[in-house]
């Protein structure tokens, strides 16, 4: 029996090169196509595209669900699920995860691939045992990597338990490209030696090894292999399914696909992808130096967009070489959602803020306290103690310390929700559910993601935005003096395909919002780095008092919950270290802490507003 394919150009193809930005209009026309070809699966949910849906494109994800769903009649639909993170980025409550699982197969997924960044097996338990009731195939995923403890009988016996657990079926997930042609061979040979279960091989082209692996892996007895269409693959996409077709014809692995009808639908993906102006998958020499940084192709992607928001896009090299460093003395966790944040942000953090772990996001001091489950190796200590304190870290399943919350949240959002499927989106994305809830009760109201690619047919349109033409060095030296010489704040424009904004010294303006390895932000845009912004000015005003300011871009938040009291109030005493607000950036929520004891005098920042690298927040007249 030849090798089957799982097309991911609806899901992972579209997140790893369009920053997850195909809308349902777009999927559509094609879906009769793809469900002719002869597909095991097409994989259409799950990852980045629950929260781009809502967050960006102004889309109910659990009706573009129901829509494919409806259009796709002969081949199985899968998605993936993030453990007990859901699509999400932190860990639910059993009762979260149960609704979840129950109302996406109601809604018509058919094979569920479940992974745990850690592959910490207690993380699988809740959602393998939902999902066995409800008959949908389960596919158990153990996260490859490379590290001093990631031995290749670490993911056998990973494997071993999770078969044990009740898996239909093995995903090895190769997220970063890290898996070599014969590791592939041997890794595929030794689980279905020892497992008896199908095993399927997910990797990315990110080095250019995933082509190579899949030939090997396929000699070694793999089943499936996940590939996208051609427009879509390559770079930190999937290897293209027409190569590895042809590749296999006239051989025992015959995947018996056509490739006519394979290239008819690359023909579509290509004509969409111009349209909306994203770029083709390519391999760059960074993404070749995987091994070495150990970063997948997504998230340097990711990192290059939130460099730019913090205007230190120069300063990737020095990311790229810290990341290795934060990832050791985290115990070694493979870099993937969600933990391709946690290490990837910190380390963005430690390059910006000049010192180490001087800035710590609150899922950074989570997984070190052990609430996304068992690190791989032991943290090191110097660093646990500086992020931790003399706080111990948990040894229990981390969702066993987490509330039921589902009754709470149906109470508390009935006014705006229309569905069971409803009450689940807040209960994964509360600030962004209910930013969408309330959008789309307003009649007209357009999707909200103004950083994506313009829709074919309206360039030059925007307020603001230049007719795609060129332009050169001269002609932006004369809008920058234009600039200075009248009221203007700021002027974006794009010139062949690549967006500037020009800002005038001391202006404030809006950034998109972040992104990180599963890229639900803004996409990259080329890699051209804009002049480092000015450190922040002393934090002294000129009454005298202290000034807190935002150490990154991002969206500030008084309170930790949209219904949550705020953390501080104009007039509230401070201690030095107390929380005073979130900035929301690079997929996290980043606690900031006051740097004086003070009475907070003066909060300058809206709820809900994005702010800028050294924007002032608050005003505290230090005691």
């Amino acid at each position: 029996m030849g090798l089957k394919i799982t097309d991911t150009t609806l899901r992972d193809g579209h997140q790893s090169l369009w920053a997850t930005r195909m809308r349902t209009q777009d999927m559509l026309p094609i879906l009769e196509k793809l469900d002719a070809v002869g597909y095991h699966s097409l994989e259409v949910w799950g990852g980045a595209t629950f929260d781009v849906c809502m967050r960006y494109l102004n889309e109910d994800p659990w009706e573009r669900l129901r829509t494919l769903k409806k259009h796709i009649k002969r081949t199985p639909l899968q998605m993936l699920l993030r453990g007990q993170s859901l699509v999400g980025y932190q860990h639910y409550p059993d009762d979260v995860v149960e609704a979840f699982i129950n109302k996406m197969v109601e809604n018509g997924i058919d094979i569920i691939r479940i992974f745990d960044a850690l592959n910490d097996l207690r993380n699988f338990e809740a959602p393998m045992r939902v999902a066995s009731k409800t008959g949908a195939h389960i596919q158990a995923a153990v996260v490859y990597t490379i590290s001093p403890v990631h031995t290749t009988e670490h993911y056998v016996e990973t494997a071993v338990s999770l078969a044990q657990m009740g898996a239909h079926s093995i995903c090895i997930k190769d997220m970063a490209g890290l898996l070599t042609p014969y590791k592939a061979y041997e890794l595929v040979k030794l689980i279905k030696e020892r497992v008896g279960l199908p095993v399927q091989l997910h990797s990315h082209y990110i080095g250019g090894l995933a082509l190579g692996a899949y030939l090997k892996a396929a000699e070694a007895g793999v089943d499936v292999v996940d590939t996208a269409s051609v427009p879509l693959a390559f770079g930190s996409s999937q290897p293209p399914v027409e190569t590895v077709v042809r590749a296999l014809q006239g051989t025992p692995y015959d995947t018996g696909l056509e490739l006519g009808l394979l290239f008819e639908i690359a023909a579509y993906f290509e004509d969409l992808r111009k349209s909306l102006g994203y770029e083709r998958g390519v391999t760059r020499i960074n993404d070749m130096r995987v091994f070495e940084h150990q970063v997948p192709g997504g998230m340097i992607s990711n990192l290059v967009t939130q460099l730019e928001e913090q205007k230190a896009l120069h300063r990737l090299p020095e990311v790229l070489a810290e990341i290795p460093r934060v990832r050791a003395e985290l115990g070694y966790p493979p870099l993937v959602t969600p933990t391709s944040q946690i290490v990837g942000t910190q380390a963005v953090l430690n390059v910006l803020a000049g010192e180490r772990y001087k800035l710590i996001p609150g899922e950074v001091r989570a997984y070190v306290e052990g609430l996304y489950g068992r690190p791989p190796a032991p943290i090191d200590p110097d660093v646990a103690r500086k992020i931790l304190g003399d706080k111990e870290p948990i040894t229990c399943r981390p969702a066993d310390l987490l509330e039921p919350k589902m009754d709470k949240i149906r109470e508390e959002i009935k006014h705006l929700a229309k569905s069971e499927e409803d009450f689940i989106s807040y209960a994964l994305f509360p600030q962004v559910a209910k930013r969408f809830f309330e959008n789309r009760s307003r009649p007209g109201q357009q999707p909200v993601d103004s950083a994506a690619p313009l829709r074919p047919g309206t360039r030059g349109q925007e307020a603001g935005r230049k007719e795609e033409g060129s332009m050169n060095l001269e002609e932006i030296k004369e809008l920058i003096k234009l600039i200075d010489q009248t009221a203007i704040a700021e002027l974006s424009l794009e010139s062949a395909g690549v967006k500037v904004a020009i800002r005038k010294a001391g202006a404030q303006g809006t950034m998109p919002a972040p992104a990180g390895d599963d890229s639900p932000g803004p996409p990259p845009a080329r890699e051209t780095a804009a002049p480092p912004a000015p450190a922040p000015k002393k934090n002294v005003d000129p009454t005298g008092l202290a000034v807190i300011r935002a150490p990154m871009v991002g969206t500030f938040y008084r309170a930790p919950a949209p219904d949550a009291p705020p953390f501080v109030q104009v007039g509230d005493v401070v201690e030095k270290g107390q929380t005073l607000c979130i900035i929301e950036a690079m997929k996290l929520m980043n606690e900031i802490e006051s740097e004086v004891a003070g009475e907070i005098v003066d909060i300058l920042v809206e709820n809900g507003q994005p702010v800028e690298y050294g924007q002032e927040l608050f005003l505290i007249r230090e005691k």
